[in-house]
């Protein structure tokens, strides 16, 4: 088995502080800054600022009384139902055919909207899918199952009929 490695890149920072917001209580950015620097990953107050707001992190008061940050759920949160009515939603919008071949899923969709499309299949967060990539006007799905790519494009034909 091969060793998962996280890049030193925005998207992969955000995620990482999603996943300590998510998971354990961080009380400030200083507490923030500090976990995702044993983590190897080193970040200015500012950009840590922006990343919280960018993120919809806000502190709230916890049950406990303390402040400590909380993700905003909304349509972009990730794993969220909204995340899935978003999907559904840009399905009906977006998707012009879905095919599958052993653990690939190749979705078209108009010019220019492949990689937005990726974004919102990325957000819903299905256990199935190892992962996207997304071109100019095609999205291929990577699913876990060797033989899952058939059923997903099933899947995203009927959310698209939907």
């Amino acid at each position: 088995m091969t060793e998962s490695r996280t890049p030193l890149t925005k998207s992969a920072r955000q995620s990482r502080i999603v996943e300590l917001i998510e998971r354990e209580v961080v009380r400030s950015q200083t507490e923030l800054a500090a976990r995702l620097a044993a983590d190897g990953i080193a970040v200015s107050q500012g950009t840590l600022s922006k990343d919280l707001l960018e993120l919809g992190a806000v502190r709230v008061r916890t049950p406990a009384g303390e402040f400590a940050y909380a993700l905003l759920a909304g349509e972009h949160a990730p794993g969220t139902p909204a995340a899935l009515a978003r999907l559904n939603r840009l399905a009906g919008e977006l998707l012009l055919s879905a095919e599958g071949s052993a653990n690939l899923t190749v979705l078209r969709t108009p010019p220019g909207a492949a990689q937005f499309f990726a974004s919102a299949i990325d957000k819903v967060g299905w256990d199935s899918v190892l992962g996207t990539i997304a071109g100019d006007d095609t999205v291929v799905i990577v699913t876990r199952a060797a033989d899952g790519g058939a059923a997903m494009a099933e899947a995203f034909l009927g959310l698209h009929t939907s």
